[in-house]
């Protein structure tokens, strides 16, 4: 007699691919159910002020997670990548905001130039940076955010008939003769930029969120990603494999330095000043904080956790001075949940349990049919 074997088929989608799906999708249904509400005329103005920030905070969290989850490495240098970007894509919409009155063309070329001048300062950077580890490359990033700030906290950048003055020092200012006809203050020092367009809203930040997210958990399912996740588990079997994994880390920074400055020009294109000192210390350990919450491997989870904290303390500003201790227990909770053994294995025991019973229901049905 015959026996028959039980064959296995192949799951139509990998482990990568299901999750991918599932981000896209939540996203997806989070776009609807904002449009939604805003559509409805219920929505505060508080409300609709705080989703242009939400997307960039998303957009640098998930691209600082390039550098602390998928490679390992800490770094604190989000805040000067944003600031570059922040200046690069001002200085270049008041330029030319007469030449190319269009926002629909001069907006993305803004984003594009904001990012890739933040990559090259990832790629120049990364040289000497990539070859340290742990603290050490934690304390020098941190420096680079520290003197990216200081250098546009005192630049000044003005235009006029007679070509482009740039200078340090307020003093070399004040004594440069401009033509007080065609004099325009672009940077001023500690003032910052004011005049940037307001081309920043929230359908513009949320696709711009979406393409990193799909370039990204591409990159990550790819054979460069899975090439940094491999040096970031053990480097010395990544570098037997025949790994370059300075090459791969590299890769890794420079991506995560363009979308922290695209983040950093959709947050200038919604200020009416931008000055250099709102990315300080405080900015790097902020967004650093949005990553490690969020469990630092999954895209999807730190984008709930960072929206979830950016808006919590706002939501909570009715209560005073209860506000912050309760953003305090959330702080908590988030970090034991994500961080905790037993809480996890918990969670895929109920995941299983849950698929198990939707496969029984599926057989049941068929049976019955």
């Amino acid at each position: 007699m015959k026996t028959k074997t039980a064959v296995k088929k192949a799951p139509l989608l990998s482990r990568e691919a299901k999750d991918r799906t599932i981000t896209y999708i939540m996203m997806a249904v989070i776009f609807v159910a904002v449009q939604l509400y805003l559509a409805s005329g219920q929505a505060g103005r508080s409300f609709k002020g705080l989703l242009v920030p939400t997307c960039v905070y998303i957009l640098a969290a998930i691209s600082l997670n390039l550098v602390v989850g998928v490679s390992g490495e800490l770094s604190l240098g989000a805040a000067g990548f944003m600031c570059i970007g922040a200046f690069t894509g001002s200085v270049f919409s008041i330029i030319t905001s007469a030449s190319i009155p269009n926002a629909a063309i001069r907006f993305p070329v803004a984003i594009l130039l904001g990012g890739v001048v933040a990559a090259i300062f990832g790629f120049l950077i990364g040289i000497p940076v990539l070859r340290l580890r742990g603290d050490y490359l934690a304390i020098v990033t941190l420096a680079f955010g520290e003197i990216i700030k200081s250098v546009f906290n005192n630049l000044y950048l003005s235009i006029d008939k007679n070509g482009v003055f740039l200078s340090m020092s307020a003093e070399a200012k004040a004594a440069h003769v401009f033509d007080l006809e065609t004099k325009r203050d672009i940077i001023k020092g500690a003032q910052g930029i004011t005049g940037t367009p307001r081309d920043s809203s929230f359908v513009i930040c949320f696709v711009v969120v979406v393409i990193a997210l799909i370039i990204m958990l591409n990159f990550m399912d790819s054979k460069q990603g899975r090439a940094v996740m491999a040096a970031r588990d053990n480097r010395i079997a990544a570098e037997a494999m025949g790994v370059n994994v300075t090459r791969a880390k590299m890769t890794a920074f420079v991506m995560s330095a363009f979308f922290g400055g695209v983040a950093g020009v959709l947050y200038a294109h919604n200020l009416s000043t931008l000055q250099a000192v709102k990315f300080d210390y405080n900015l790097s350990i902020l967004i650093l904080v949005f990553v490690v919450l969020g469990g630092m491997r999954k895209m999807r989870n730190i984008v709930i956790s960072t929206a979830i904290l950016y808006i919590l303390p706002e939501a909570l500003r009715a209560l005073n001075d209860y506000r912050m201790l309760i953003y305090a227990i959330v702080l908590i909770v988030m970090m034991i949940v994500n961080n905790n053994a037993a809480i996890k294995a918990m969670v895929e025991k109920l995941r299983d349990g849950l698929r198990d019973r939707a496969k029984a229901g599926k057989k049941e049905e068929g049976g019955e049919a």
